[in-house]
């Protein structure tokens, strides 16, 4: 499995409006066969930063992803809230093992 963690700040007048668009994309994603898990995660003490965790089953469920009609429009209504470039980070399971998932 690879795991994707996306670091994201949010302009604080655009926080539902981020949510909103977010929910519908994990909503959205996590219905993609090669997704094996989809969470968007809010800061507990700062309301404007969020976090993606994206579970792919492979490298070209990944790939795939970045295709779908969601993930564009998600792109595209995001952009102008975020306050500063999102930090990606990808990771490989350890334990437990893929046949976990």
């Amino acid at each position: 499995m690879l795991i994707l963690h996306v670091n994201i700040r949010v302009k604080p007048e655009c926080i539902e409006a981020f949510r909103a668009a977010s929910i519908e994309n994990a909503k959205c994603s996590a219905q993609e066969p090669g997704i094996a898990r989809f969470d968007l995660l809010q800061h507990a003490e700062d309301p404007c930063r969020f976090s993606l965790w994206e579970v792919y089953r492979t490298d070209e469920a990944a790939a795939a992803h970045k295709l779908t009609p969601h993930w564009a429009k998600w792109t595209e209504a995001v952009t102008d809230m975020v306050a500063e470039p999102r930090t990606r980070t990808w990771y490989k399971t350890v334990f437990p093992g893929d046949e976990s998932w």
